[in-house]
């Protein structure tokens, strides 16, 4: 039997909420990481300077094929706001391979339990509830904060794709290439499980 394609659903931690991304969560992504060159600068796009051009990131989420983008809503404090996108990609139900990507956060929220928990709640819906066999990552082979955060969920190295695409500056990106196999998750689920504890 196959896995499931990916579909907007909602995901419910301690920390973070992931929720189907909406234009309706611009103002409070502007606001959480709006200017802020950063965040944005392994991404393929330059870092939004108004809430307009937020929107159209946004938009930009909602029009890529095969993208399933969540919203993440950071729920500890006064009141649950949007301070990040985190995404499935191009899902292969047949072959039971999922990718998680398109992620940036606020740089509040960075060394919290956000992307602890929000990627908690992707594996678990990815290897549990959808039945993927394998969950992937990708990055710039320059962004060594990302490759170290992707390792810390338990993810292994699986080589470098050379000259992959054009960086926005119009340098050519090499793209680190990890992966999680279904076997491998439940001991990443205990370790990712018990860092949360950790944090209270």
């Amino acid at each position: 039997m196959s896995a499931q394609t990916p579909a907007p659903v909602t995901l419910t931690g301690r920390h973070v909420r992931l929720e189907p991304l909406a234009p309706g969560h611009t103002a409070d992504l502007f606001a959480a990481a709006g200017g802020d060159e950063e965040v944005f600068r392994w991404l393929g796009w330059a870092e939004p300077r108004t809430e307009a051009e937020m929107a159209a990131v946004v938009d930009g989420y909602l029009g890529t094929e095969g993208c399933v983008a969540f919203a993440v809503i950071a729920t500890d404090g006064p009141a649950a706001r949007a301070v990040g996108v985190t995404c499935f990609y191009d899902a292969n139900p047949a072959q039971e391979w999922v990718e998680i990507g398109g992620t940036w956060y606020g740089r509040a929220v960075w060394r919290t339990a956000v992307n602890t928990e929000s990627k908690l709640l992707l594996l678990t819906h990815a290897f549990e509830e959808l039945g993927m066999g394998r969950v992937m990552w990708k990055t710039d082979n320059l962004n060594e904060r990302s490759q170290n955060a992707i390792r810390r969920l338990g993810a292994q190295h699986e080589g470098t794709f050379r000259r992959a695409r054009r960086r926005k500056d119009g340098s050519w990106r090499d793209s680190v290439y990890f992966a999680m196999l279904a076997e491998e998750w439940p001991a990443a689920r205990e370790r990712l499980s018990g860092a949360l504890a950790a944090r209270g």
